[in-house]
C-alpha cells in the first residue's frame, strides 16, 4: 500500500497530496506525523522535509514532485506537454506564495504584523491576479478536468481564507473574482466533499 507521511493536521503540503490520493482512488497509508516526532524521523527523509510518498519499495520527496507523479498516473496532469507544463507552473507559484508568507512566522509580534500588513497590500493581491491570469473558461485550469494544480491552488487559499493567519484577513483576495470562483469550484468538487466529509 503507499504511505503519505505528512504533519497531523488539515493543511500545509502534504493536504493537496492527500486530496489527490483520495480523488484518484489511491488506497493509501495516511502517516500522521505529530509535531514532536519529527525530529527522530527528520534524518529519514529523502530532503530533511515532508511530505514524503512511498510506493512500491520508492521514496518521494517534495511537495511538487509528489503531486507532479500522482497528477501524470491517475489522469489528474492535462497529457498535452505545454498544458502539463502550464499547471505545474501553477504548483510553483502556489509554493511561492507559502514560502512568501512562510518568511513572517519568525518575526516578533511586531514586525510579523508590518510584514504581514504589507503582504495583504501589496504582494499577495499581486499573487492572486497573477494566478487568476492563468484561467480559462475554468471551472478548473483545464476546463472540466479537476487537476493536481487546481488542488495546490484551492489547499493554499484556504490556509488563507480559513482566516488562521493574523493581520491577513480573508478577504484579500476579494479583488480577484475569478479566482475566488475557482475556489469555490474546488471546494464544490464531489472528490474534495467526500475528503472532508470522511
Amino acid at each position: 500500500m503507499p504511505k503519505l507521511t505528512y504533519f497531523n493536521f488539515p493543511g500545509g503540503r502534504g493536504e493537496d497530496c492527500r486530496i489527490a490520493l483520495h480523488i484518484a482512488g489511491v488506497d493509501f497509508e495516511d502517516d500522521r506525523v505529530n509535531g514532536p516526532d519529527w525530529p527522530a524521523r527528520k534524518p529519514g527523509s529523502p530532503f530533511g522535509n515532508m511530505p514524503i510518498y512511498e510506493e512500491d519499495g520508492r521514496i518521494l520527496g517534495q511537495s511538487n514532485a509528489i503531486l507532479g507523479y500522482l497528477g501524470r498516473k491517475h489522469g489528474l496532469l492535462p497529457e498535452d506537454p505545454w498544458e502539463q507544463a502550464r499547471h505545474v507552473a501553477i504548483l510553483n507559484h502556489a509554493e511561492d506564495l507559502r514560502w512568501t508568507i512562510g518568511g513572517t512566522f519568525s518575526l516578533d509580534a511586531e514586525a510579523k504584523q508590518a510584514a504581514r500588513e504589507k503582504l495583504t497590500a501589496g504582494a499577495i493581491p499581486q499573487w492572486a491576479a497573477r494566478a487568476e491570469a492563468q484561467l480559462g473558461e475554468g471551472p478548473f485550469l483545464a476546463g472540466d478536468q479537476l487537476s493536481v494544480a487546481d488542488l495546490k491552488l484551492f489547499v493554499v487559499m484556504k490556509w488563507i481564507i480559513g482566516g488562521g493567519l493574523d493581520h491577513i484577513p480573508a478577504s484579500v483576495f476579494d479583488g480577484s473574482p475569478r479566482l475566488l470562483a475557482h475556489f469555490e469550484a474546488v471546494s464544490g468538487h464531489p472528490g474534495v466533499q467526500s475528503w472532508y466529509a470522511r
